[in-house]
């Protein structure tokens, strides 16, 4: 009987140990998320994030810098486009959208970060986690993967992502942002990741982040002095209406094109290069949220979109569109011009 008992015992041993060595569930992977972000006083990362939704690939370099609660600094960087790099930031204040090569700035009274999904923000990544209860999970060599819905302004476009948590350190490696058939359409691969930085005491004040040459390159100056040319750009999704006029108009500091669409729902679309870019001043306020256009930000402020691309200032407005309509409309102006 001893015999047969002591066996027993041996082989409950041995489950328990195998059961010790073998993968986290899904279940404990979420709660060492969830303890992760509940301990942390903030943390530093640094990713590369890759965009196919137009006809050419895309990529950004981004840093990331949070420090707990509810301070955020994200870096934008274009290696093509310069002038086309952008900081988002909240502090105390609000949120901000900052292009310092352009000395232009948005202020919003917004809920962002905590309003829809960001793909290279650690809390939002594990934030869709909880709130999916029927995402998929499965554990690979070197990460744990969580496949989610998303919770995009413009989800109708990319409904889905791919989450990849590193196994020894539970924090985010990758990211794979999908449409409806479940293609990549956006990549986020974070190259470096680092858990309870210090931070200097303006890294998060606006002042700082204007003035400084943060992209290695100053703010324009009054002293720009010629009005480059500019490729005029239109939307590639245009909510089923057809472009019905294109005028263009001089102005005392640069030149502007308006273009007409008319169909289900009407919009226009105003492209502007200024001559000369206005000295840095107040951040303008804005009535709305900051919406990521996949190439850029823009501000969305009622029945308008406003944003920046390659030194040319851009302005969607319609009253007809709704919110995501705006934001796929203007997503779609990616420099795939008609011909």
């Amino acid at each position: 009987m001893r015999k047969y008992l002591s066996v027993g015992i041996m082989a409950l041993m041995l489950i328990l140990i195998l059961a010790a060595c073998g993968e986290k569930s899904k279940e404990d992977v979420v709660s060492k998320l969830e303890d992760n972000l509940e301990k942390m006083d903030g943390y530093k990362a640094d990713a590369v994030m890759s965009l196919k939704t137009g006809k050419e690939s895309q990529s950004y370099n981004i840093e990331i810098s949070h420090k707990k609660k509810n301070y955020y600094r994200v870096l934008l960087k274009n290696e093509q486009n310069e002038e086309g790099s952008q900081i988002i930031l909240r502090n105390d204040d609000g949120v901000f959208v900052l292009t310092p090569a352009l000395n232009k700035s948005f202020k919003f009274q917004s809920e962002w970060p905590d309003n829809s999904s960001q793909p290279y923000l650690y809390q939002s990544l594990v934030k869709d986690v909880l709130n999916d209860s029927q995402a998929e999970f499965k554990a690979t060599e070197d990460h744990y993967v969580f496949e989610t819905t998303t919770n995009y302004q413009n989800s109708n476009s990319l409904p889905y992502q791919e989450i990849y948590f590193d196994k020894k350190t539970f924090t985010p490696a990758m990211v794979k942002v999908l449409d409806k058939d479940k293609n990549p359409l956006v990549e986020v691969k974070f190259s470096k990741f680092t858990l309870d930085p210090e931070f200097a005491k303006d890294d998060f004040q606006v002042k700082k982040n204007m003035t400084s040459s943060i992209f290695g390159i100053p703010a324009s100056s009054q002293e720009d002095s010629k009005v480059k040319e500019f490729s005029v750009l239109y939307p590639m999704e245009t909510a089923g209406a057809e472009l019905s006029e294109s005028s263009e108009v001089e102005t005392e500091n640069g030149k502007r094109v308006i273009l007409t669409y008319k169909g289900d729902k009407n919009f226009t679309l105003v492209q502007e290069k200024l001559e000369t870019y206005p000295t840095a001043a107040a951040p303008e306020p804005v009535e709305g949220d900051p919406v990521s256009l996949g190439y850029t930000m823009g501000a969305l402020k009622g029945s308008s979109i406003e944003w920046s691309y390659n030194g040319v200032n851009y302005l969607l407005a319609s009253d007809e569109l709704t919110k995501s309509e705006l934001i796929e409309v203007a997503s779609s102006v990616q420099g795939q011009q008609v011909k």
